[in-house]
């Protein structure tokens, strides 16, 4: 019998951060790095294939970018977005009804482009934050929200599309 070694499931902490804040954006890459790899190389036909009432994978990728630069904008920051950033969305992430934009012909290196930008600007504003500004609410007009409550959100959030990726993923390999 040949032994293939144990893996270590451990959660590290992101370097140049608090050790505690470290470990939750350790966290949210990991969600990131799993997806990215399961998406390398896929089609353009699989990015923008609608598959009944579903979104396609390039909507569900620009709602993922769209919704972590409007927390840390809206509720980390509650600041204006950075012009930059804005620019990488120049459609709404949703219609009126609450339905997800329809987001078709943007290639995966977009896509990458658009969720590692994001991911990079992100990350940039916690490192300077302290522990008391991560547990510090930042009160709103609708609730109050520190930035420690926001990367828990995107990291079930990114999580959730995550699977709905991979589902759509695993049906179109196998039509």
């Amino acid at each position: 019998m040949i032994s293939l070694g144990k893996r270590a499931l451990l959660v590290f902490s992101l370097p140049a951060y608090k050790e505690e804040i470290g470990r939750w954006l350790w966290c949210l890459e990991d969600v990131r790095r799993t997806l990215l790899t399961q998406l390398n190389g896929i089609s353009q036909c699989m990015l923008d294939t609608k598959i009944d009432e579903r979104q396609t994978i390039s909507s569900l990728l620009y709602h993922i970018a769209f919704i972590e630069a409007d927390w840390l904008y809206n509720e980390v920051l509650v600041t204006e977005w950075d012009s930059e950033i804005r620019s990488l969305f120049p459609l709404e992430n949703s219609s009126e009804d609450g339905s997800l934009t329809h987001i078709k012909g943007q290639s995966l290196e977009e896509h990458f482009y658009r969720l590692n930008k994001v991911r990079e600007v992100f990350l940039y504003h916690f490192r300077s934050m302290d522990l008391t500004d991560w547990r510090k609410p930042r009160v709103l007009e609708h609730y109050d929200v520190t930035p420690e409550w926001v990367v828990y959100h995107l990291i079930e959030h990114e999580s959730h599309h995550r699977g709905q990726i991979f589902q759509l993923l695993r049906e179109l390999r196998n039509d």
